[in-house]
């Protein structure tokens, strides 16, 4: 089996190629069930969640870390559902996440702007000069937010397996060229690359769990040996570490925690 991601832009039929994909597969779709696993995992409203991602990034966001903690959030729930095998998920950069799983196709569904702005107008009953202006802007939107969380370029052809482009190929032949390289034994689930999934999906739980104990958290999973490091002042390091060790034992999975901390100012990635 394999998991498939679907990056696209807006209007861009990339979310009806994803659906018919599923279909035809028998896989389960998602897109937005993300956003409400995650605020209902970690008890956050789901428009903050929305706003994390679809907004640029802000200059406060460079000093919170507010961004990068919602998307923890995020990665953890989206983690959860990739451990099942047999999905196609579509919207909000999922295939960052997993990158390097071979059991993922990571696929780009792209459109010429003229055909994006037909179906603006269409959808909305904007102008065609609103339309150009609301898809010039969503697009912008989207390449900050993966330039200033991960240093990559959405639009980036060599990140995807595939990259088909809606015009003399609609819906219909872009969701049947993605089954066929689905099936392709490349794509099919190992069991070392199960693993990985599972010691990702474990380590992001984790660390979202962390987040509100301290925003500088770093973790590693491997049979559910947690390694954590983490950053904070020196007066409170041994305080930390406990709270740290307690709350990693607590998520389910986790059998057992190595802490490291280590002081603001001696804190390396």
């Amino acid at each position: 089996m394999a998991i498939i991601t679907i990056s696209r832009g807006s209007y861009s039929r990339g979310k009806e190629v994803a659906e018919k994909v599923a279909k035809k597969l028998g896989y389960d779709c998602i897109s937005r069930d993300i956003l409400l696993d995650a605020s209902e995992m970690f008890n956050i409203p789901e428009i903050k969640l929305v706003r994390a991602i679809e907004d640029a990034p802000s200059i406060l966001d460079r000093f919170n870390n507010g961004k990068e903690r919602y998307v923890a959030y995020i990665q953890a729930a989206l983690l959860r559902y990739f451990q099942e095998d047999r999905m196609v998920y579509h919207g909000l950069a999922g295939h960052f996440f997993i990158k390097d799983i071979s059991h993922v196709l990571k696929v780009r569904i792209i459109a010429d702007i003229e055909e994006r702005v037909r179906l603006e107008m269409e959808r909305e009953k904007v102008s065609e000069e609103k339309a150009v202006r609301t898809i010039k802007k969503d697009d912008e939107q989207r390449r900050k937010w993966s330039l200033f969380l991960y240093g990559i370029d959405t639009s980036e052809n060599s990140l995807y397996d595939l990259v088909i482009h809606i015009k003399n190929l609609n819906a219909d032949d872009a969701s049947n060229i993605i089954c066929n390289a689905a099936s392709l034994d490349r794509f099919k689930t190992t069991r070392e690359s199960q693993k990985r999934i599972e010691d990702l999906a474990l380590s992001a739980e984790v660390k979202a769990t962390l987040l509100d104990l301290s925003p500088y958290v770093e973790t590693t999973a491997d049979n559910g040996v947690i390694h954590v490091k983490a950053r904070t002042h020196e007066y409170g390091k041994m305080d930390i570490e406990s709270q740290l060790k307690k709350l990693a034992e607590s998520v389910k999975g986790v059998k057992e925690v190595n802490i490291r901390v280590l002081p603001v100012t001696h804190f390396t990635d």
